[in-house]
């Protein structure tokens, strides 16, 4: 630009010496008008280009004066970061939180004759803590409100004793679901510690509580320990570059135990002697000690494929086998195959098929399975001008049992989900129920349910 200005000047120089060459000797002290005019034009013209220079340098200094500005404030948040993702963590309260569920439940049998009236009253809290990227802590609760018990007796001056006991006030039962310690080992194992969840089948981490969907667990669940004492490694792995996996959880537990110590079918009162969820290392006494000989042994394997979004298929299958009794003589065992099916956003299916087996004394190797499939379809599909009826989903689900000690049952469950929230759903479900045996149900059910996640 200011060789620019220069070339400018002596242009006009040189037409300045051109002018007066051109004009006679005689009149060279005389100047035209037009002359003057195209001088002071050129002036003008001059002084415009050096006002825009000046206003050009002006830009180009400000310009620089904010990017340097810039990458000062870069550099500033680059070393507070930094120094932020390098400091220690001093409070991990910050990485806690709540989540759970609470239910309120209303039933009504048809056929046996019993009361009938709210019967549900379940906060299950679940508490996470984060103490680092690689430490995790989870636990869960439930915590039940149910009738008391209250008795009295008393002896006539002749020896005889009668008195009564009846169900009178609440109490409060509290039990803890699950607690486990995880470790992140890397990206694809983890090491949980503790009252571990077991993954046999996906019902106990995915479809409890609130998430499923319709009131009561289908059947065929209490043939499972929901969880044991003892050590899981987990993980998954990406299968291709389409969004498959394959997921594993190998683990060893206490397993299960027999509730009066015998390898008998049943107690002493006709009970199942089999315990799924009893041993946990600490006797009555105070002291500690395992019920049976050994630990039990398994784990569960998974394939997850999608092909396109909200459409995907999940198989898997899982067992535990380990003894039960206190001589350790006997074993339990269990297998599952489990599926689910999702067809977009609005439609489900999914089920497990149960087998189990454990032997005893009286009775030879007992066989309980079990078979449940549930579907579910919301009604937003059809894209309605109907608020009320966009939040409805239909379910559906059948569902069959045999204990092996002589009950069956086969259940027809018709019901629906009405989604207040995301969070907060009034469920609802008619059983039709065919049950023959010692432990047979009632034949019909009505349920209903309020059911908050949080």
């Amino acid at each position: 630009m200011k060789m620019n200005l220069q070339t400018r000047i002596l242009g006009s120089a040189a037409a300045c010496c051109v002018l007066g060459l051109a004009v006679p000797q005689r009149s060279s002290a005389v100047v035209s008008d037009e002359d003057f005019n195209a001088l002071k034009n050129l002036v003008q013209q001059l002084q415009q280009g050096r006002q825009q220079d000046q206003q050009q340098i002006q830009q180009l200094q400000q310009q620089l004066g904010e990017t340097q500005s810039l990458a000062t404030n870069a550099v500033e948040k680059a070393d507070a970061v930094a120094a932020a993702q390098s400091a220690p963590v001093r409070n991990a309260l910050h990485n806690f939180t709540m989540v759970g569920d609470a239910e309120v439940q209303y039933g009504k049998t048809f056929g046996n004759g019993t009361h009938n009236g709210f019967q549900l009253a379940d906060f299950a809290p679940i508490f996470l803590l984060r103490a680092n990227d690689s430490v995790l802590f989870e636990a869960g609760f439930d915590i039940t409100l149910q009738n008391g018990l209250a008795s009295y007796s008393a002896t006539t001056p002749n020896g005889n004793t009668f008195g009564y006991s009846h169900d009178s006030g609440s109490s409060t039962s509290v039990s803890m679901s699950f607690g486990q310690l995880d470790y992140i080992i890397n990206d694809y194992i983890m090491l949980c510690a503790g009252d571990v969840l077991l993954p046999l089948g996906t019902y106990s981490e995915r479809g409890a509580g609130w998430l499923n969907k319709i009131p009561d667990s289908p059947l065929g669940r209490e043939f499972l320990p929901g969880s044991g004492i003892g050590a899981m490694l987990r993980g998954a792995a990406p299968v291709g570059e389409s969004g498959q996996s394959v997921s594993y959880s190998v683990f060893a537990v206490n397993g299960p135990s027999s509730v009066d110590g015998s390898a008998n079918s049943v107690t002493m009162d006709g009970l199942p002697n089999l315990d799924l969820g009893g041993n946990v290392g600490v006797l009555n006494s105070g002291s500690t000690g395992n019920l049976h000989s050994s630990p039990s042994f398994g784990g569960r394997v998974a394939w997850f494929f999608p092909w396109a979004a909200h459409q995907d298929l999940e198989l898997g299958v899982s067992g535990q086998t380990g003894v039960w009794d206190d001589s350790g003589d006997h074993y339990y065992s269990a297998a599952v195959l489990d599926a689910a099916l999702h067809l977009g956003p609005n439609f489900e299916l999914k089920g497990e098929y149960i087998n189990s087996w454990f032997g005893t004394t009286d009775a030879g190797t007992v066989r309980p399975w079990a078979v449940w499939a549930q579907a579910g379809y919301k009604l937003a599909a059809f894209n309605l001008d109907l608020p009320l009826i966009n939040n409805v989903e239909l379910m559906g689900r059948f569902d069959s049992e045999n204990d092996g000690l002589g009950t069956s049952i086969d259940r027809y469950t018709a019901g629906y989900v009405y989604y207040i929230s995301n969070t907060l759903l009034f469920e609802g479900d008619y059983e039709f129920i065919h049950s023959t045996g010692p432990n047979a149900q009632p034949p019909n059910m009505l349920m209903l349910q309020i059911s908050y996640g949080f």
